[in-house]
C-alpha cells in the first residue's frame, strides 16, 4: 500500500515506520502523501489510542530529501516552493493536533526536517545514541516551519542556539531541553510504560487538551503562514538552489566553495 514507510494497527498502537533508509529516511512529497494517509488510517481505526512514529536504519530521518530538489531546481520557484512548503508545515500541524496521541519513537540520527517530526510529537522517546541537529543555516536556508515547535518544547534561546550553531546535540542534552521526554536504552520498556497511562486517556480528551494547550501557545494560523513563505522564499532563491544542487552532484558544501577549498 505504501513505498516510503510501513503502516502497522494492532493493540491499540497505529505503528508508522520511515522506510526510506537507502536515501536516510529524507522527506519528499511522496513520504509527506503518504504519511498523511497512514495518519488517516491511524484516525479512522475506532480501537486506534496512539500513533508510533518511527524509522527503519540508522537515520530516524535526515530532513528535506536534497537528491528530489536538485532534480526539480528548474522547475522550482516561489509557488511551487511555497505549495512543497505547506505541505510539510500542514503535517506538523496534523500530528500536534491529531486525535491520537503521536509518539515518535528516536533510535538513530535526526536532522533539519526531522527535527519537526519529533517536536511536534506529544511525546518522545530516544535512546542515548541519538543526536539532533539543525542544519539549514548552512545552506542558506532557515528551519521556519520547525522552529515554532521547536520553541515550544525546548525555548527561545535553545532553539535559536541549535539554529544558529548548525551544532548536533545529544540525547542526554535533548532530554535536559525537554525535546526528548523519556530516554533509554530500551525502547520497547520506555513505550509499553506511557501506553499502560495513555490507554487511561479518550481520543476525546485528547482532542480537547491538545485544543486548550494550542490556545495557550503562541502557534497560530499567521505564525504558520509566515514560516510558510519565508521558508519558501529561501528555498526557490537561485544561492539555495545551487547550493543543493553541488552538494548532490559533487558533494561539495557551500561552506567548503566560501572558503576556497
Amino acid at each position: 500500500m505504501f513505498e516510503t514507510l510501513r503502516y502497522e494497527n494492532s493493540g491499540g498502537a497505529a505503528r508508522i515506520t520511515l522506510h526510506r533508509p537507502e536515501h536516510r529516511n529524507a522527506i519528499n512529497r511522496a513520504l509527506l502523501r503518504e504519511l498523511n494517509a497512514a495518519l488517516d488510517l491511524a484516525e479512522a481505526a475506532p480501537d486506534c489510542r496512539m500513533v508510533v512514529l518511527q524509522a527503519d536504519g540508522e537515520i530516524f530521518c535526515s530532513g528535506m530529501d536534497f537528491d528530489e530538489m536538485a532534480k526539480l531546481a528548474d522547475q522550482v520557484d516561489l509557488r511551487t516552493m511555497h505549495e512543497r512548503t505547506e505541505e510539510y508545515m500542514l503535517t506538523l500541524k496534523r500530528l500536534a493536533t491529531s486525535r491520537r496521541v503521536v509518539v515518535s519513537r528516536v533510535a538513530g540520527a535526526v536532522t533539519a526536517g526531522g527535527v519537526g517530526f519529533v517536536a511536534a510529537s506529544d511525546l518522545v522517546l530516544a535512546t542515548p545514541k541519538v543526536t539532533f541537529t539543525l542544519t539549514e543555516a548552512l545552506w542558506g536556508l532557515l528551519p521556519s516551519n520547525v522552529v515554532p515547535y521547536l520553541v515550544r518544547r525546548v525555548g527561545f534561546q535553545a532553539a535559536f542556539r541549535m539554529t544558529l550553531t548548525a551544532a548536533s546535540i545529544s540525547a542526554e542534552e535533548a532530554h535536559r531541553l525537554q525535546l526528548v521526554d523519556y530516554l533509554g536504552p530500551d525502547l520497547d520498556e520506555l513505550e509499553r510504560v506511557i501506553r499502560i497511562r495513555l490507554n487511561r486517556i479518550t481520543p476525546d480528551t485528547v482532542s480537547e487538551l491538545k485544543g486548550f494547550f494550542r490556545k495557550m501557545w503562541i502557534i497560530d494560523t499567521a505564525m504558520e503562514q509566515a514560516a510558510v513563505e519565508e521558508t519558501a522564499r529561501l528555498g526557490a532563491s537561485a544561492t539555495v538552489k545551487e547550493n543543493i544542487r553541488n552538494f548532490v552532484e559533487a558533494r561539495t558544501f557551500p561552506w567548503e566553495r566560501r572558503s576556497g577549498r
